[in-house]
């Protein structure tokens, strides 16, 4: 019988252990689960929990790293951006100082003081749109370029090159491009723009002739040639009191002359507006009253920077007012259509940044959602763990009490 309750209390002792280890174990993990916050602290607390938390971490860790390339991007974008302003301001200055020179009040010397402030503005243009970021890179470089994307004036025709790949990079779900198309912004295309610099020859001051701007009809015809109009055969109309002259129109590019244009009759004592459309894709009317000899040359401008260095050196060099009429008349045009291009990248360089702010705006609900989904899967629920914790811990005092109770029972105890 004895041999009975020592099994039976050896039993006690061993069961009573286990159950104290065992408790202890889980009031240890509760308490650290309170400590922590967190459902599962390790991966073997809840595989599955842990592996959808963890995946929701490193898509957490990869938007803020998306984060802070969008950043860097839009940083860029701002500066170009603020660089096109620039770059529109100055050119707004530069066309009021070309209007003042078209004044016909002005002496020789006045236009030449013009076109001096003129050019010193240009060479700021050509430093904006040179500029930097931060790191070195052309802001204009378009889809790549050289450290100075704009190159110029050169002695040949183009007089100004843009040295890069022309293009725009295409945005992205998540990101920006780092620079934008400085040739689309500042550089001229004839089939794009079809944008042309009419030059008459030098008159006599008693004389006046003139060209309006050029203006492109079809700009898939237009084949960026250089033309000439000499007129000829200027003599007594068939009435009387009247004159008619004829001109032919020259490509000088290729070499090829049309046939005789006549000019209808018109009056001999009266400017005479003559409309010209022989050239592919283009016209322009002449407005003055033509003599044998007088010569209208067409040049395609390579850029506004072009355009500009035209108006300088037709101010400088114009020795009356016909000349200084002609030259102001031909840049206000083209200026006004290379304002029109950097309006343009300006307007989307400033689509960018909204975009920025979109993406950044669908990154951080992303963001909260992950974090949502990772709080799900592993984080406790305080109320329900301190409950538990205070469960466990009654559950492990009253452990410790049987314990000391089974500890005193002994042979002596038994027997008395």
């Amino acid at each position: 019988m004895s041999n009975i309750y020592r099994l039976g209390t050896a039993n006690m002792y061993d069961n009573t252990l286990r159950n104290l280890g065992a408790r202890q174990t889980d009031l240890s993990n509760l308490q650290e689960n309170l400590t922590s916050g967190k459902r599962v602290v390790r991966a073997s607390d809840d595989p599955v929990s842990a592996a959808q938390a963890e995946r929701a971490l490193n898509r957490i860790a990869r938007i803020q790293n998306e984060q802070r390339a969008l950043e860097t991007q839009r940083n860029a974008i701002a500066q170009a951006e603020s660089s096109l302003g620039d770059a529109v301001s100055l050119v707004q200055n530069i066309r009021e100082l070309i209007v003042n020179a078209g004044s016909g009040t002005l002496s020789t010397k006045d236009r030449a003081t013009i076109a001096s402030q003129i050019e010193g503005l240009r060479d700021q243009l050509t430093s904006v749109a040179n500029r930097k970021d931060t790191n070195g890179i052309p802001l204009l470089a378009a889809l790549g370029s050289a450290l100075q994307p704009f190159v110029g004036p050169l002695s040949g025709n183009p007089d100004y090159l843009f040295s890069g790949l022309p293009g725009q990079t295409a945005a992205q779900g998540v990101g920006l491009p780092n620079t934008l198309d400085g040739d689309s912004a500042f550089m001229f295309h004839p089939q794009r723009d079809g944008a042309y610099t009419a030059s008459v020859s030098p008159l006599a001051n008693d004389r006046q002739l003139t060209t309006t701007a050029v203006k492109p009809t079809n700009l898939a015809l237009v084949t960026g040639d250089n033309y000439s109009i000499t007129f000829s055969a200027v003599g007594p109309g068939a009435t009387l009191g009247t004159l008619t002259a004829t001109y032919t129109i020259t490509n000088t590019t290729t070499g090829a002359v049309s046939a005789p244009v006549t000019v209808p009759d018109f009056p001999a004592n009266k400017p005479v507006t003559i409309g010209v459309t022989g050239v592919p894709g283009l016209s322009f009317d002449i407005t003055g009253i033509p003599a044998n000899g007088d010569t209208i040359t067409l040049q395609p401008s390579a850029s506004i920077f072009s355009t500009i260095d035209a108006a300088v050196a037709g101010l400088r060099g114009a020795a009356n007012s016909n000349a200084a009429t002609q030259a102001v008349g031909q840049a206000l045009a083209n200026i006004d259509t290379g304002l029109d291009r950097i309006h343009n990248m300006r307007g989307f360089a400033g689509e960018l940044l909204n975009r920025a702010d979109r993406i950044t705006g669908d990154q951080e609900k992303r963001s909260i959602q992950l974090e949502a989904d990772r709080s799900r899967v592993e984080d406790l629920d305080m109320i329900k763990g301190i409950s538990d914790f205070q469960n466990q811990q009654t559950g492990y005092e009253a452990a410790l009490k049987s314990y000391a109770q089974v500890q005193r029972l002994s042979l002596f105890n038994f027997l008395g």
